[in-house]
């Protein structure tokens, strides 16, 4: 099956008052244009009652008191390979808009050539030289030129937005990641400690044993818990190494030649923070405002698809002369001057401009889901990383308890058992008691500091944008405003 279209060469000053009539037609409006009205919740369903600030600062990282995480920091969001590449990609989508403007404006070319024509054989030769200057324009009448701009410009915020998610993502991926290397370092220390504390215990079971007061079953039970307690310092120095090593990954640099100098917890500070609306968390996610950028460009598609199913006007014209003669092409006598117009209307094409609609309407329809989605869950992250630092607090406070009565109970065991008052199953069990909420107790603080930082993150990271450019007003650009 053939495609025809028909082409009509129509004079210009027809075409000029058409365009001026259909002027008025340039932005059609889109029938199948969705809603974006959603339910926004009016409020948190967890709140805090620490009255800390109201929304991140920019860089809210040195709340946590450590020079040498800004010093990460600040070097990640420079050499992160992954930022470089979202950088790269913003570059790409600013060609590509400055590439969808051209439309918009006259194209002018330049041709010129020379020719000899004698007759054979040995005939008389003549030589003939031109240059012209082409001109050609197409009137954007429907608004295709201009919806397939507002679609790259749109594109364009998408990348940019996208640029700053993985900017924010890094960051709180060098944060967490280095509270994560510190904590492993504390966890160290109390493995340490545990080794030392067995150690001790096994020396008084020793001597117990050497004068016939304890039995070789107690004896080998307390060498097992020592065996057990250093078997749990290399597993947690691996674990060490490999944090470094996605730390430096994180930062760009190679893993053998980065160290860490931070010895633990004991110096970070926990900062407070505070949501504000629900409302306003729309405008202060990078992530959030890139859906919306990919639904204007969707919306601006949709358009141009339309667009597409009108008649295509275009404006030509040329300038310039032909001679025998080289230096004689510019003298009037010689000199040509054409002007044109042309429509081209589709007639008959297999159905597949109007496919064509229907493919970035459908499209359109994915990223309005995805947009509401988003939205759905930036609510989801701030309401959960809100209920995990209030409850992380709570258990953190039982548990500081816990330790200082099982550090009271170990120390009253080990007192007992050495005057004879006491058997060594006791013992142990005080031992192990103190051991795993020693455990937990730094692992509760690594969680609160990394639920603080979830929540900086939920929250936007203290972004705003600040780049002038609108998804809405791209949309509005192209004739189609979401919601």
């Amino acid at each position: 099956m053939r495609n025809f279209r028909i082409a009509y060469v129509l004079n210009l000053s027809v075409i000029v008052p058409a365009g001026l009539l259909l002027g008025g037609c340039a932005h059609v409006s889109d029938p199948h244009e969705p809603a974006l009205a959603m339910e926004v919740p009016t409020g948190w369903g967890q709140l805090l009652t620490n009255g800390g600030q109201i929304w991140p600062d920019s860089d809210w990282w040195k709340r946590l008191g450590s020079a040498e995480l800004t010093g990460l920091v600040n070097e990640g969001r420079t050499r992160n390979l992954e930022i470089g590449a979202a950088v790269a990609r913003v570059r790409q989508a600013e060609s590509a808009a400055r590439i969808a403007g051209a439309p918009l404006l006259p194209s002018v070319d330049f041709a010129a050539g020379a020719s000899r024509t004698s007759q054979i054989p040995w005939g008389r030769g003549t030589n003939a030289v031109s240059s012209m200057l082409e001109i050609g324009y197409e009137v954007d009448f429907w608004g295709k030129n201009k919806a397939g701009l507002a679609a790259a410009q749109a594109s364009l915020d998408a990348n940019r937005y996208d640029r700053e998610t993985v900017a924010l993502t890094v960051t709180t991926g060098i944060v967490s990641t280095y509270l994560q290397v510190l904590s492993l370092r504390d966890q160290l220390v109390i493995a340490r400690e545990n080794v030392a504390n067995a150690q001790r215990v096994l020396k008084l079971v020793e001597a117990q044993s050497r004068a016939g007061a304890t039995s070789p079953l107690d004896l080998a039970r307390q060498r097992s818990v020592v065996a057990g307690e250093q078997a749990v310092i290399p597993s947690l120095q691996q674990q060490e190494r490999e944090a470094r090593a996605a730390l430096a990954v994180l930062l760009g640099r190679p893993a053998q030649s980065f160290t860490v100098s931070g010895q633990g917890l004991g110096n970070i500070l926990l900062p407070e923070v505070s949501p504000g609306l629900p409302s306003e968390l729309l405008a202060r996610r990078p992530d959030i405002r890139r859906a919306e950028a990919n639904l204007a460009a969707a919306n601006a598609n949709v358009m141009m698809a339309h667009a597409a199913l009108f008649p295509s006007i275009n404006l030509s014209g040329s300038a310039g002369g032909q001679s025998s003669a080289l230096l004689s092409v510019v003298n009037a006598p010689n000199l040509l001057m054409n002007f044109g117009a042309g429509l081209v209307a589709p007639i008959f094409d297999a159905d597949r401009l109007e496919n064509q609609q229907a493919l970035a309407l459908a499209q359109k329809q994915e990223l309005l889901q995805i947009y509401r989605s988003t939205v759905i869950a930036a609510f989801a992250e701030v309401d959960n990383a809100l209920g995990q630092i209030r409850n992380l607090a709570e258990q953190e406070k039982l548990k500081q308890t816990e330790w200082e009565q099982a550090r009271l109970a170990f120390h009253l065991s080990e007192a007992r058992y050495r005057a004879g008052a006491e058997d060594l199953m006791t013992v142990l069990d005080t031992q192990r008691s103190l051991a795993g909420v020693q455990n937990e107790l730094g692992q509760l603080k690594l969680k609160r500091l990394k639920a603080t930082v979830s929540l900086y993150k939920a929250l936007g990271g203290g972004w705003k944008d600040e780049t002038g450019h609108n998804a809405r007003s791209r949309a509005d650009t192209a004739g189609v405003i979401p919601g």
